[in-house]
């Protein structure tokens, strides 16, 4: 077997890359802002937690060449796109529906604390808004192979190179949860809930429907 370098010559470009990409304000950095304010510091972690965990299947889907398959497959594609962009406008009618309720959001200021929102659902909501976002099926099979050697082992070294987004992202994300979380007396007001709530849920409708209308077949 050929030997070869989990860290070469094109690591360094690629943690730069990678480091911007996470820092860049998104959906993922969205949904990590509305579940700390909706379920304290334990749900903004695990929401982080489970967005990164989605970059595995990107990178696996993107090694294996489904990713290929999906970009050249016109029904494909905007099947999936359609599934994400859905999963962002449910979403963000969930976060609408919460603001004319006019709620204060359950925040709690200290790691570990227990939370009115289940666990699993914030689990389930940062995996789904990942693994579901056919940006990122995209941005993975276009970007992963340029620091993927002909000679590396495709599977691990996507792997590999996930994982390292996998610690960036998470540090950029968890760091976000921890501003939002210091502020906990403030974001428990009624008011900053209503306003917090509806403009999450106006954004991340307006993120789905562009997602849905955007990308073309090809």
């Amino acid at each position: 077997m050929t030997p070869f370098s989990l860290i070469d010559g094109q690591f360094v470009p690629f943690v730069i890359a990678i480091t911007l990409l996470s820092i860049t304000p998104g959906v993922d950095t969205l949904l990590v802002i509305r579940n700390t304010a909706r379920g304290g510091l334990r749900d903004g972690v695990a929401t982080s937690m489970a967005i990164c965990s989605g970059l595995f299947v990107h990178a696996t889907i993107s090694a294996m060449g489904i990713s290929l398959i999906l970009l050249q497959s016109a029904w494909a594609f905007h099947a999936l796109k359609l599934v994400g962009a859905g999963y962002l406008i449910w979403l963000g009618i969930s976060s609408l529906l919460a603001a004319r309720r006019g709620q204060p959001l359950p925040v709690k200021g200290v790691l570990g604390d227990t939370s009115v929102v289940p666990l699993w659902q914030s689990l389930k909501e940062g995996f789904l808004s990942n693994v579901l976002n056919p940006k990122t099926v995209v941005f993975y099979m276009a970007f992963l192979p340029q620091f993927i050697a002909p000679s590396d082992p495709a599977l691990v070294k996507s792997l590999w190179l996930a994982g390292v987004h996998f610690v960036i992202a998470n540090l950029w994300q968890i760091s976000v949860v921890l501003m939002v979380g210091s502020a906990g007396k403030w974001l428990a007001s009624a008011r900053f809930a209503q306003t917090l709530n509806a403009m999450t849920g106006a954004v991340l409708v307006a993120l789905g429907i562009r997602l849905a209308f955007s990308a073309r077949p090809l």
